[in-house]
């Protein structure tokens, strides 16, 4: 399981330029089953996502498919762990 932390590094009209890309590529990764939850950072500085992966290589192929790192507007940071416990709607991630 991963978390990948992204901060926005431009003006969030560059980034707003580039939301309906990357909305797209969210649900596309959902869709194959590799991201499990995501969201924005309150404040709006950025995202955070919550992967799925069969490793660290994978993961970081799949963050330079989304438009936000192919332009340059965020950058990211991957925390691998490894989840034990969680409540009971979540125990599908526990390992």
């Amino acid at each position: 399981m991963f978390i990948v932390s992204l901060t926005y590094i431009k003006p969030l009209e560059e980034v707003d330029a580039l939301l309906d890309e990357h909305v797209a590529y969210l649900k596309e990764q959902y869709a194959l089953g590799n991201f499990v939850a995501s969201g924005r950072k309150v404040p709006r500085t950025g995202g955070v996502i919550l992967a799925r992966s069969v490793s660290r290589e994978e993961i970081e192929t799949i963050i330079t498919l989304d438009p936000f790192y192919r332009h340059h507007v965020a950058e990211y940071e991957i925390s691998e762990f490894s989840p034990t416990m969680s409540v009971d709607e979540l125990v599908f991630l526990r390992e």
